[in-house]
């Protein structure tokens, strides 16, 4: 027995002795250690919260500190606002961190444009006072902007826009609003869009060079029966459409708001010098408006990161030149149901590495399939036109281009001076009559997986480099319409296939 207390006692000695260390704490001394001396707060829009972000503090002493005090420079007047190891505010006191030990700080902001002074935001978390202070830096640019979103009645409930009929004969509705008229974007400050903005019947909407367009999330644009969309970027003063998130790791996240849609019936819609990112799909169009003039002429645009389609082209009309579109969740380019397509000196790739993609860059076809009862209905529309003249086809698949054809309709298609992939390793489509590439009616000069040699297509930099072999083998026709690549330069002759003239890469 007097063993056993002997040693209950040496027990206890040690394990006292040992947490001592951890537990008598000492005042800091002003020697704590951060992960950063300055947090930067990616911009936010006035009044929209931003993300979350955090600073680590270090002790690197063999003691357990004691801060006085944690506080944010401009106290209680601060937008930002602090979470201390799980607590909320803007002032903590007698802040513990056991020997070699750390504490995380995460930092938010909300700020309104209209109560300061400067749109670059600062502010200071302050640790202690006197000779032990320290401080890390919080900087933040806030933006002002157009705010537009759906408007609510007396009961709450949220204005909504009709866009069809279900199977069972319900109506199809998003939250949205429509425009009150003829309606004029402009470069002054950016607008964030909150529900499908829509520009109603006869109408028209115009965005002049420079405007920058955010949609949230499940928000984007419709364009309506006999109405219009205008886009006039320019060289240098692009305009920009993407979602409302600017913090740096959303910058090519897919997905985050829904599509441009022209609807059915829409006409005479004009896009050139844009940058389209990030959305569910880029461009939906419907219905062609006329088989003789394009619904949709489309110049010098980038489609990039839709987490489906760049472009959806279903039974329409649609001329492009200069045109990018890269990494997205399905195909770049579908151009489906039947319609009329000419796409000149473009480029269609996809390198998406965020899943597996059931179809190929390119996707041309002439029929929809639906079902009634048991049965499955196949309806086919007239391919009247698919040329691609001078444009790459590529990504990161064998097969980037499908051409999918169903008997009873016209189906014309002409490939003439392109760079395709197409790595048919198992001689899948040896024999189906729209892959003989040596049909001079369908395929004329193509170059079939060739060295694209771009310049870092993951990241959408698609110009391409000294070892491309598509210099100089575009078609001279081709090239007179389009004399002037998508950044402006002036083609070669002969010039290079795709939107860009090649660069020596540094």
């Amino acid at each position: 027995m007097r063993y056993y207390l002997t040693f209950l006692i040496l027990i206890t000695l040690i394990i006292f002795s040992s947490c001592r260390k951890d537990f008598s704490t000492k005042l800091s001394s002003g020697n704590l250690t951060f992960s950063k001396d300055t947090v930067y707060l990616d911009t936010v829009f006035t009044n929209i919260g931003s993300s979350t972000y955090n600073l680590k503090v270090y002790n690197k002493s063999n003691k357990a500190i004691s801060i006085p005090s944690i506080t944010l420079e401009n106290g209680e007047s601060s937008f930002y606002r602090l979470n201390v190891d799980g607590i909320p505010g803007k002032l903590f006191e007698d802040v513990e961190i056991l020997a070699k030990d750390s504490l995380y700080i995460f930092i938010e902001t909300t700020i309104d444009y209209n109560q300061v002074t400067n749109p670059i935001y600062t502010d200071a978390i302050v640790f202690d006072s006197g000779e032990n202070l320290q401080d890390v830096k919080l900087i933040t640019l806030v933006k002002d902007a157009h705010f537009l979103f759906p408007s609510k009645d007396l009961t709450g409930l949220i204005e909504t826009i009709n866009i069809g009929i279900d199977a069972e004969g319900n109506e199809l509705n998003v939250n949205g609003f429509y425009l009150e008229d003829n309606t004029t974007f402009t470069a002054e400050k950016p607008y964030v869009i909150y529900g499908y903005c829509a520009v109603p019947e006869n109408k028209t909407l115009t965005i002049k060079a420079g405007t920058n367009i955010h949609f949230h999330s499940n928000s984007g644009l419709i364009v309506e029966k006999n109405a219009t969309l205008i886009i006039e970027g320019e060289l240098n003063n692009k305009v920009l459409i993407e979602g409302d998130r600017l913090e740096t790791q959303f910058s090519n996240v897919p997905g985050q708001w829904g599509t441009i849609w022209l609807r059915a019936g829409s006409k005479n819609h004009n896009i050139n010098y844009t940058i389209i990112k990030n959305a569910s799909a880029g461009i939906i169009m419907d219905s062609i408006g006329s088989t003789i003039y394009p619904t949709l002429t489309i110049k010098n645009t980038q489609i990039y990161n839709s987490s489906n389609y760049g472009i959806l082209g279903r039974e329409t009309n649609i001329e492009g030149e200069n045109l990018v579109i890269n990494n997205n969740g399905q195909a770049s380019l579908a151009c489906i149901i039947g319609g009329t397509y000419n796409f000149t000196h473009s480029t269609f790739t996809n390198f998406w590495n965020n899943s597996l993609r059931q179809y190929p860059s390119v996707l041309i076809n002439n029929f929809f399939t639906y079902s009634e009862g048991n049965n499955q209905i196949v309806e086919t529309r007239d391919l009247i036109a698919a040329n691609f003249t001078n444009c790459i086809i590529d990504g990161n698949n064998n097969i980037e281009l499908a051409i999918d054809k169903v008997e009873g309709t016209q189906f014309n298609y002409l490939f003439k001076n392109n760079l395709i992939r197409f790595n048919d390793l198992n001689n899948s489509y040896s024999g189906i009559t729209e892959y003989n590439f040596e049909d001079e009616n369908h395929f004329l000069e193509n170059i079939f997986n060739g060295n694209t040699d771009f310049k870092n297509p993951t990241t959408n930099q698609l110009i391409i480099g000294e070892n491309s072999e598509g210099i100089q083998q575009a078609n001279s026709s081709g090239t007179l319409l389009v004399p002037n690549d998508i950044l402006g330069v002036l083609r070669t002759s002969p010039a290079d296939i795709g939107a860009y003239q090649h660069i020596i890469f540094n």
